[in-house]
């Protein structure tokens, strides 16, 4: 008989490993607590005809993506329509705006308007940052994350120099660039790792050749269309879906799961992988057979939550892009507020997408498919009255951007979702959007493990644990654990 594993959650690091381990000749199960799949990255619409994702929408590292179709046989576009697009964004600041093109060349050629000799140091800049690129998202990333140890090669030892581990990314990107609005640009891909720029390792570079050198893409239909595509990769190898299927417990004899209740019931296993939130998942055995007490977690950086505005507008907004940055305001001032006093910011930065600039499926006809997002510290209040503060907050900045007025009037549909909302629906340690901040401190081997110290058939995959937040790692970490299963079960 085929072994039964069930896979807890069906975020994109679930969809992945509930793939590979069906590939294996595993009877996979996933368990989902909503009506569909996709976890952060689910999507709803609306009677007026809207279509929101409800979470990332940044397609950047699509090679990392294409080779997890690649393993199956499959391509991203036998399931979808990728665009390429251009501008990939736009960022305000006080002084003005950056739009940042498409084309590399292009991008060189704006860097040296703005500060004579930027173009040919993004070219430095850029070429370290494809070789971190390479042998991080290739080599470092791919490991399991027992011990140093897993290192130990040729390869990355040659690297390990180059990949800047010891050094400050904002002191990186300060040898490199003068102009504040040019180090500013360079910065913010990585406030999504979840910490200042001047915690976490130049290793991040790595993130600007993902995005600027290889583009900023988008995906018709929305970034659902990604999560459905892996469901269907996963369901062809042969794993079931169980949606509005919550679990509520483990069992556990003799140092192994042996069944889970779900939904009430009790069903058999020989294998668990954990895709939900780590913490949660943990709360779930009993203390001594936990890998990480609540010292352990309170302890660690994490990433932020975030202020999330789903807005339907009655019609068009003008001079606005698919993606855009409103970084008027001093980028360190933010992330005080996030990791320092942990407070609502009096001047915040944030985010606007507007899909319908780029796909007419998301809205009606002339309208026009607004999200906006704040990044927000863990664990503070967000009653509805703040929340609404701060939208207007943003929409007069928008509407100062785009020569509008009265936004607000034009808003058909509107729904909030913040820290609270990431504790009730993902079980979110502190209401955390992106998993662990990746500061040094929280690299590698110094990350949770992904396998259970003493309940030995227990996984854990997903953003709390190696490689780190984000959706290609994500589905990178659902290899990784897959591979580690299906190995503990050929020494067995």
């Amino acid at each position: 008989m085929k072994r039964k594993v069930a896979v807890i959650g069906a975020g994109f690091s679930g969809l992945s490993a509930a793939a590979y381990l069906a590939k294996a000749g595993y009877d996979v199960h996933v368990f989902e607590k909503h009506v569909q799949p996709g976890g952060r990255a689910r999507q709803f619409s609306t009677p007026e005809g809207f279509r929101f994702d409800m979470g990332p929408s940044w397609y950047w590292m699509p090679d990392i993506i294409e080779s997890f179709f690649s393993d199956f046989g499959h391509s991203a576009a036998d399931f979808f329509e990728l665009v390429s697009l251009n501008p990939q964004f736009e960022m305000m600041f006080n002084s003005g705006q950056i739009s940042v093109p498409e084309s590399y060349e292009d991008l060189k050629q704006l860097f040296e308007r703005i500060e004579v000799g930027a173009g040919r140091k993004l070219d430095k800049f850029m070429q370290a940052a494809k070789f971190k690129y390479e042998v991080g998202m290739r080599d470092f990333v791919n490991k399991p994350c027992h011990s140093w140890l897993e290192f130990v090669s040729p390869k990355i030892a040659r690297s390990a120099f180059k990949l800047d581990l010891l050094s400050s990314f904002r002191a990186y990107v300060a040898k490199y660039f003068k102009d504040e609005r040019l180090r500013t640009l360079m910065e913010f891909p990585v406030i999504f790792l979840g910490a200042s720029p001047k915690d976490i390792p130049a290793l991040y570079s790595l993130m600007n050749y993902g995005g600027y050198a290889l583009g900023t893409h988008y995906p018709k239909g929305g970034f659902f269309q990604l999560v459905l595509a892996m469901q269907q990769v996963a369901e062809k190898q042969g794993a079931t879906f169980h949606f509005n299927h919550n679990v509520d417990a483990l069992k556990i004899e003799k140092n192994k799961v042996t069944s889970l209740q779900v939904n009430g019931a009790y069903h058999e296993f020989d294998l668990v992988v954990a895709s939900a939130d780590y913490h949660h998942i943990e709360s779930l055995l009993p203390q001594e057979l936990r890998n990480y007490d609540d010292t352990y977690w309170k302890s660690r950086t994490f990433a932020p939550s975030s202020l999330i505005y789903y807005l339907g507008m009655k019609s068009s907004i003008p001079n606005l892009t698919h993606h855009s940055l409103f970084f008027e305001h001093p980028l360190d001032d933010h992330i005080d507020c996030i990791y320092g006093e942990k407070k609502w910011p009096q001047n915040p930065l944030f985010y606007a997408c507007c899909p319908s600039k780029t796909d007419a499926h998301v809205a009606p006809s002339n309208a026009e498919n607004l999200f906006l997002l704040m990044p927000l510290a863990t664990g503070i209040s967000d009653n509805e009255e703040v929340r609404e503060e701060y939208l207007m907050k943003m929409l007069e900045r928008l509407e100062k951007h785009t020569g509008t007025k009265n936004l607000y009037e034009q808003i058909s549909y509107k729904r909030s979702y913040c820290v609270s909302d990431f504790v009730n629906d993902y079980n979110a340690y502190g209401g955390n959007a992106y998993g662990l901040a990746n500061t040094l401190k929280q690299t590698a081997v110094w990350k949770p493990k992904v396998r259970n110290k003493k309940v030995h058939n227990l996984f854990y995959t997903g953003q709390l644990t190696v490689p780190g937040p984000g959706v290609p790692p994500s589905i990178i970490s659902g290899k990784i654990v897959a591979k580690e299963a299906i190995e503990l079960y050929h020494k067995s």
